[in-house]
């Protein structure tokens, strides 16, 4: 018989939030790691919103240089599709 568990321990947080931590640009150069999870989450959720932008940055960008390239259209249509 198998039981499934709902509830996390508390050193599990601990560990998870120390992993999160060390994941974090910020976090790591600050170098503390008694942020409270709290500011951790939220500079986790900024830290994430930092690279969805990036990310778009980088597509507007490799999308302009293909439109500039000679490039044959089922070529364009490939790189197009990866994008998405």
């Amino acid at each position: 018989m198998t039981t499934s568990r709902s509830s996390i321990t508390e050193a599990e947080i601990n560990e998870l939030i120390s992993k999160l931590h060390a994941l974090l640009p910020e976090a790591r150069r600050r170098g503390t790691h008694r942020a409270s999870a709290a500011k951790l989450l939220k500079e986790t959720c900024s830290y994430i919103k930092s690279l969805h932008r990036e990310v778009d940055d980088l597509s507007d960008r490799l999308s302009y240089l293909i439109s500039s390239m000679d490039v044959t259209t089922s070529q364009a249509e490939i790189i197009r599709s990866l994008l998405r």
